[in-house]
């Protein structure tokens, strides 16, 4: 849990939740607060599940199954700064079911905000639709991190990081089939010498902090070889090709619309 000398941010974050206009079956703390690195000014990246009430989902025009909500303009005295962006159920499991990885850190991000039964039964579900495909999610976004990375100037220190964390926790996936998005707990596997100091950098500085004397050298050919160490893993990867627990996620569906959550 993510605590302070004057405030608690998840509590705080609890009680803001609870304004969400539609009922939420969990929220979590995603972000770089989950990665391992956030920056003295980082603020809370909140994600989740809401659901739609039965009427909205039978209409022409569906209700709002993306709900984005943000205190960036009306912050409290406490500082506090978060964003929360929430799917409804069907939507949320349709991405489960197309190998996004994003959403699986979400599911089982430990910094949990609010629960339900419905989020237990969804997690254990999720387990069903981790895959050896998965690893082309993490391929590209360290692709996209990589671009951005290297072609801004000054460099920036979290790019980087994204590298080396969507890299380090996709090849973790394709190994042992569990979600980790921690980058300092993924390192505690890998034990990459560089990622203690690149990330000690991050936690000290504000969150555009600049890397001005990046050996792009050396960054290159780690990302080249841990790109390499992902393909290879996906190829060896004993997960599944395909998910199994569609069932189990529609009839859950089916429960939480009628109320069964």
């Amino acid at each position: 849990m993510i605590s302070s000398d004057h405030v608690n941010p998840i509590a705080i974050c609890a009680e803001r939740v609870k304004t969400h206009p539609r009922p939420l079956l969990f929220a979590t703390v995603s972000g770089a607060h989950l990665y391992g690195f956030p920056s003295p000014d980082s603020d809370y990246d909140l994600r989740g599940a809401h659901v739609l009430p039965v009427a909205e989902c039978l209409r022409l025009d569906p209700g709002m199954e993306t709900i984005e909500l943000s205190n960036k303009e009306t912050m409290a005295a406490d500082g506090i700064e978060f964003d929360i962006v929430s799917h409804d159920l069907k939507k949320f499991i349709g991405l489960m079911l197309r190998k996004n990885g994003y959403v699986l850190e979400q599911l089982y991000s430990p910094l949990v905000v609010q629960t339900s039964g419905a989020h237990e039964e969804l997690k254990e579900l999720g387990k069903g639709c981790i895959t050896r495909f998965h690893s082309h999610h993490y391929l590209g976004f360290a692709a996209t991190q990589w671009k951005l990375f290297d072609k801004e100037r000054p460099r920036r220190v979290k790019p980087l990081l994204y590298v080396y964390r969507v890299l380090l926790t996709g090849i973790y996936l394709m190994k042992t089939g569990q979600v980790e998005a921690n980058l300092l707990v993924l390192n505690e596997e890998f034990k990459l010498p560089y990622v203690g100091e690149l990330v000690a950098r991050k936690l000290a500085g504000p969150e555009k902090s600049a890397l001005p004397d990046a050996d792009m050298v050396f960054h290159t050919a780690e990302y080249e070889r841990l790109t390499r160490m992902l393909e290879e893993a996906h190829r060896t990867s004993t997960l599944p090709e395909g998910p199994s627990s569609r069932a189990g996620l529609d009839d859950l569906l089916v429960r939480v619309r009628m109320g069964q959550w």
